[in-house]
């Protein structure tokens, strides 16, 4: 397979929520003198996807009714816009949907611009890539690459956070034999609904060397709020330099957050007719929120079924294979990382992933 070219860094743009062509023009005009694209949609709904992304949502007044009905997810930097002769949408309501500023039009110009503007420079400091993984069926091996390619990022001096997005996974420490580990985990943070300073996600969670995990505990199941993980990804992509997301195959509010944060989604199906029909379910659901999807297959492959066949059935890229691998599940039993050693077909496979999502050297890693 021919080297992929790296990836352009990645850029969220600011969203604007309005169906007022002449306050949409007035945007228009404010953004680009901020220097930056933006996203647009002409209501809640057309708006929804991108809502928790997106670094700054700007919301026309002919609009905050209908977003207060919608029961969007609260946010950090929203602002309520309005044009002047227009009624005043008033402070009330701002509250209600959780707009931060009420801005009015065209005193508040010089006050946008800036916030475009800071759209812009967050999108430089912002340099983390975030590669997402999730399993084609139940036991496909996700979770096991998502924490090799974590452990593979930070043996190559990357700083790298791992997250499990997958209650029903069993804990991504448990993979990594991290369990006894101090530090905080999932529950803990499900409150967090802005931004939260990296610095002291780093040091609140577990951590060894250049690795820092966000798992689950043992305790009773909790739903897992879109606030959190955004909150989360935007604090890893300011902090971090490589961010692994292992996603569950029933796409929540939070996973579809992770995902269309993410530069890149693999998906992990083993070689096998059952597990490639059900995976054709999961990457429907997937790819719509992530432009770069494509799929790792797992031997063994008992009906003889090869990678490229499984690539074709789902319409997916074929981004890499792994050879059944005896000593690397032993090793998991006994609280050994994935990929520890540097040696392997999962190592190798994790090696080169990271290295093409990076533009780092593959040997780099080992």
């Amino acid at each position: 397979m021919p080297p992929r070219t790296p990836l352009p860094p990645h850029r969220r743009l600011p969203l604007l929520v309005t169906a007022d062509g002449d306050l949409l023009d007035e945007l228009l005009r404010l953004a680009a003198a901020g220097g930056t694209e933006v996203e647009l949609a002409a209501d809640p709904a057309a708006a929804r996807a991108r809502w928790l992304p997106a670094p700054l949502v700007l919301v026309g007044s002919d609009q905050a009714q209908a977003c207060l009905r919608a029961r969007l997810p609260r946010r950090s930097r929203m602002v309520l816009v309005a044009r002047s002769g227009q009624l005043d949408p008033g402070a009330e309501i701002a509250e209600l949907i959780g707009a931060e500023h009420v801005a009015t039009l065209p005193a508040a110009e010089p006050w946008l611009v800036d916030r475009f503007a800071e759209c812009v420079s967050s999108a430089s400091d912002g340099t983390a890539r975030i590669m997402a993984v999730l399993g084609g069926r139940g036991g496909a091996g996700a979770s096991v690459l998502a924490g090799g390619l974590a452990v593979t990022a930070a043996r190559a001096r990357l700083r790298t956070l791992l997250v499990d997005a997958d209650p029903l996974g069993g804990g991504l420490d448990l993979v990594l034999g991290w369990e006894q580990l101090e530090g905080l985990r999932w529950p803990a943070l499900t409150d967090a609904d802005g931004r939260v300073d990296p610095p002291s996600l780093v040091r609140a969670l577990p951590s060894r060397g250049d690795l820092v995990v966000l798992s689950w505990d043992r305790g009773d199941l909790l739903h897992l709020p879109a606030q959190a993980m955004a909150a989360t990804v935007d604090a890893a992509r300011r902090g971090r330099d490589f961010v692994v997301v292992d996603l569950p195959r029933q796409l929540d509010d939070a996973a579809v957050v992770a995902l269309q944060a993410a530069d890149r989604a693999l998906v992990v199906v083993p070689a096998e007719l059952r597990a490639t029909a059900a995976a054709a379910r999961v990457v429907a659901n997937a790819a719509p929120h992530c432009a770069d999807l494509a799929v790792i297959v797992r031997g063994p492959a008992p009906g003889r079924l090869k990678a490229d066949e499984v690539a074709r059935a789902l319409g997916l890229p074929l981004a890499g294979t792994l050879r059944p691998e005896p000593a690397l599940c032993r090793g998991l039993e006994r609280g050994e990382a994935p990929a520890a050693a540097g040696r392997g077909p999962l190592a190798a496979l994790c090696q080169r992933i990271v290295a093409e999502l990076t533009g780092l050297p593959a040997t780099g890693a080992a």
